[in-house]
Parts: C-alpha cells; sequence; structure tokens
C-alpha cells in the first residue's frame, strides 16, 4: 500500500494506532516518525485509506495550532496540534491525530493537499515475543477487537488479568487497542 500510496502523491503519512506514531514518507524513505495521541476506546481513530482535504493554521482551542483535516467519510477527523501536550502518546482523543504543536508545525509546510494517509491498528509486541520472535511454550496469540477488555480476554481464556499485564509488560490494564497483539500465556 505505501508504494503505491508514494507514486501517487510523492510523498504519504502512516499512522500506527497500537504505537501511537506517526510517519511522514518523502521521496521513497521514511523522513521522520513523530509520537502521537489517537482515539480512546470508545471514540477509535477510524483506519484506512485517507487524503489530506484541507489545513488551517491557527485553528485555535483543543486544535493547537494547525489542523490537516482527513477526507474521512461521515467524520470531522484530522491531524492537529494540542493545547495538552500529556496527551501525546495515549489513546485519548475522540478519533483525531494529535501532535505535539512543534511537531505539527515542522509537517505542516511539507504536507500538500491530497497527500495521502494510511492509518493501520497495527500491532506491539510485548518484550517477551520480540526477544524470541513467537509466542513461547504453547502460548497464544489473541488481536483485541473492539469494545474488549483485558478483564474480559483473561476470562475468555481462563487466565487471571495478573498473568496477562504480566507477560504482556501492560502499564495501564485499562488501556487496550483495537488491532493489538497479546500473548495469552500457557
Amino acid at each position: 500500500m505505501a508504494d503505491k500510496l508514494m507514486r501517487a502523491h510523492g510523498s504519504y503519512i502512516t499512522i500506527n494506532l497500537a504505537t501511537r506514531r506517526l510517519g511522514f514518507h518523502e521521496g521513497g524513505r521514511l523522513v521522520n516518525t513523530y509520537p502521537v495521541g489517537v482515539g480512546k476506546p470508545s471514540t477509535p481513530t477510524p483506519t484506512g485509506s485517507y487524503s489530506v482535504r484541507e489545513k488551517i493554521m491557527y485553528p485555535g482551542g483543543a486544535l493547537g495550532t494547525r489542523w490537516m483535516g482527513l477526507s474521512v467519510p461521515g467524520g470531522n477527523y484530522g491531524i492537529h496540534g494540542t493545547n495538552n501536550p500529556p496527551s501525546i502518546g495515549g489513546y485519548v482523543s475522540n478519533g483525531c491525530i494529535r501532535m505535539y504543536n512543534q511537531d505539527v508545525e515542522e509537517l505542516f509546510p511539507r504536507v500538500m493537499i491530497g497527500t495521502a494517509v494510511e492509518i493501520s491498528a497495527g500491532t506491539v509486541q510485548s518484550k517477551t515475543e520480540s526477544l524470541t520472535g513467537a509466542a513461547q511454550g504453547g502460548q497464544r496469540k489473541h488481536i483485541v477487537q473492539a469494545g474488549e477488555s483485558l478483564w474480559e480476554i483473561a476470562q475468555k481464556y481462563g487466565k487471571s488479568l495478573e498473568s496477562l499485564i504480566t507477560v504482556n509488560l501492560i502499564a495501564n490494564p485499562d488501556v487496550i487497542y483495537p488491532g493489538q497483539v497479546l500473548i495469552i500465556p500457557a
């Protein structure tokens, strides 16, 4: 998909919801990545292929210093700055992609109307999985679905909540995201 986007526009943006990172690609290479805040589980950021349809400097308020509206059907979603910098890196928005104001100000002049934006659920590997390349000793993987809680997943597999938290190095058990890959201990 990325090659197709690059050929169509010369530059494109990728957003990985699991890692909460935005990548800006230009001329066949990744130019920079930025930490972002994305939609909370109750109002998730929509995945899919979109484009930048409008750009506004100084939109004000919670939108920070820049706004780049996306072509998401039936919604008003965008990439924008924030007046709440501690929210960057979290699942916090009503579906928009938040950036630090200095980062969105750096990106803004490089993005043209029509620039392709690919938003994916992505995956987050646990430390155990990344060290071994796979689940160990009979462990299974579970891909989080919209609306699931960690407690429900633990119940589904007959595991304790604590074991899921430990194996997956989860800092906040109330924050899991659709598309996130969890290791289910043996």
